[in-house]
């Protein structure tokens, strides 16, 4: 595969998905599937600029960004019976 035709399948990358748990020590720990991203942030609403601010320095070529960012929020409840 060239050079050329890798660029052209980063270009066609229309949504990209973080996997978000919440962190043990508090806060949220966001990872993206299928890139190296990961950041984190003590509450939903800064971690949505956070992975913004992520999504935006990983793919320095505005052309090359996806242009969906989807959360998807994982959390774990425990009870007992």
């Amino acid at each position: 595969m060239t050079a050329q035709q890798v660029n052209q399948l980063s270009s066609q990358i229309k949504e990209i998905i973080f996997l978000v748990e919440e962190a043990v020590e508090g806060g949220y720990f966001a990872q993206a599937l299928g890139e190296s991203i990961f950041t984190q942030a003590d509450d939903l609403e800064t971690l949505r600029l956070m992975v913004r601010d992520a999504v935006e320095c990983h793919f320095l070529n505005p052309e090359e960004r996806p242009r969906l960012i989807r959360l998807h929020i994982v959390r774990d409840e425990v009870f007992a019976l």
